[in-house]
């Protein structure tokens, strides 16, 4: 199993995401992809960029619309500690 620097919340059975992790069933729907795979691309994209520019990566370089982006790296950066 890969290790991710912020893993995608696991939730039981009913219960529902909060905060920034309600968006995710949607951005799985939406974009084709396991939440997983964004949180990792703006986990990378944290490395060197800031709030808005991880932001800006997803949505530039990935498609993902500002929303969707803004959730996925608020989630982690509320894991990551900033």
């Amino acid at each position: 199993m890969p290790s991710h620097r912020v893993p995608a919340p696991v939730l039981a059975d009913g219960e529902k995401p909060k905060g920034p992790a309600s968006y995710f069933p949607s951005i799985e729907k939406t974009y084709g992809q396991p939440v997983q795979h964004w949180l990792d691309i703006a986990a990378e994209a944290l490395e060197t960029r800031s709030h808005s520019g991880a932001v800006a990566v997803l949505k530039d370089d990935h498609g993902l619309g500002h929303g969707h982006a803004n959730a996925v790296v608020a989630y982690v950066k509320a894991h990551l500690g900033g």
